[in-house]
Parts: structure tokens; sequence; C-alpha cells
């Protein structure tokens, strides 16, 4: 993960945006250097977040990380996310900056969320803007069962036919996670869901060097926020021995 410094007009904004994009750069070349294979930019520092459409400067800031990015590790896959719900931004983010997926938290089913009612499942609409923007190569990866949020109104939807209902609405990918940010997933969560469909499915949240093989067994692919942050907490910078730690424990379980 690249985690945006806090961008304009954002609670937490302190940095200009030379700064920012400068420091997205810089980490998207230590996840290079280690060996990752893709990276993600998210504005995450944004807390506390809004739900749904996000201004023109959250979309124009992004943009300009996100060439950045690509310009630092030309050869990682780049996706993108914006918190939250803020999917046709990403979409048109990556577009323009030639990224290859997005992450989408609420693509089937309603969530209540701690930035409250995710009402609006969002693949209808997303797949059609998709469509509209000529932008049909970018991948959308979806998490089943979105963390920091309650499930009680799909408590009658298991985990695997939730993410069912992710490939039946034209999902190109799965995304499955532990409650909150740094959290494990649970494995028979991983395991329903792997079994549910043949997406490519990647784990979201708690990943660790430790637990690399056990996940790989099920899933395609891991995404790393906190264990790679210095003293592995997702606020602070990256750690680039952390970061090489990660990879090589990647490498080895794929062996």
């Amino acid at each position: 993960m690249v985690h945006l410094r806090a961008l304009p007009g954002t609670p937490g904004a302190m940095l200009p945006i030379d700064e920012i994009v400068a420091t997205a750069a810089a980490e998207a070349r230590t996840l290079a250097e280690a060996g990752f294979d893709a990276l993600i930019i998210e504005n995450m520092h944004d807390r506390p977040y809004i739900h749904g459409r996000h201004g023109p400067e959250t979309v124009a800031v992004m943009a300009r990380a996100a060439l950045a990015v690509r310009a630092a590790a030309p050869k990682l896959v780049m996706g993108v996310q914006v918190l939250s719900g803020g999917n046709r931004e990403a979409m048109a983010v990556a577009l323009a900056a030639g990224g290859a997926f997005i992450r989408c938290e609420n693509f089937v089913f309603s969530h209540v969320a701690d930035e409250g009612l995710l009402a609006l499942a969002e693949a209808g609409d997303l797949l059609r803007y998709r469509r509209q923007i000529g932008a049909e190569r970018i991948a959308v990866f979806a998490d089943v069962k979105k963390k920091h949020a309650s499930h009680a109104i799909t408590a009658d939807v298991p985990i695997g036919d939730a993410a069912e209902g992710a490939e039946f609405f034209g999902a190109d990918g799965v995304v499955v996670t532990g409650t909150s940010t740094g959290k494990p997933v649970h494995q028979e969560d991983l395991l329903a869901v792997a079994r549910a469909t043949d997406l490519p499915l990647l784990v979201g949240s708690g990943v660790s060097p430790e637990g690399a093989t056990t996940l790989l067994e099920h899933a395609d692919g891991l995404i790393v926020g906190s264990w790679i942050k210095e003293d592995g907490h997702w606020a602070n910078p990256l750690d680039p021995s952390r970061c090489r730690g990660m990879a090589n424990a990647v490498r080895r379980a794929r062996a």
C-alpha cells in the first residue's frame, strides 16, 4: 500500500501537494526495490471519511500522485482506491494514470460502516461508468463483507454467497479481510470464498510474513498496509527492511 498523506481539505491535511506526491513516489520506489509485484495508492490519511462523491481536489491530487508513482515504479502493477465509496473517481484516476485496477468496498449488498449507511451497491453504476469512459481494461476488485462495517442486515447471506454475488455482478476479483485494518482474516471466511468463486482472491488485512504461506494456500495475492510500516502501524512511513521481509516471505511461500 501507498497511503497518501492527508489530501487538501481533509482534517489531517498539513503537507503541501508537492511533498504528498514526492512521498508517494519514494514509497513506490521502496516497494519496487523490495520486490513487490503491485501497489495500491489510497487516501487512507483522509479520515474521517465521507462516503460518495469526492471533491475535484481529491481527484486532481490523487491523479498527480498516481502519475508520479507510475514513473517511480513503472514495472509494478498499480491500483487505486478512493475512500470512501469514491469508485468512479478511482476509475478515472486509474484511467488517466495507467492504473490496472481499482478496489471497491461496496460492490454488492448494503453495509453499515463507520462512515454511515452504505445503502447502494456500486456495481451497476460503476460498471456502466467504466464502459462510458472506455476503461474496460481496468479491473474491479470487490471487497466481500467489507471491514470496518456491521453486516447485521446481511447476516443471512454467508460470505461465500456474497462472493458469488460479486462474481455474478461482474467483479474481476474479490478481497477478503478481517474486521478492521490490521486484523487477520478468519481462515474459514477465506476458505468459504475460495470455494465459492474462481475469481482471483486477495487477502486485504492482517497480513504478516509468518502467515503468508497459510494464506496463499487459498489466496492469489496479499494486500499489506500495516506490517510493512515502521512498528507495524499503518500510519507510519514504510520500513524498507519490513518490506523486504514481506516480499521474501511471499517468494518463499510461492516456491
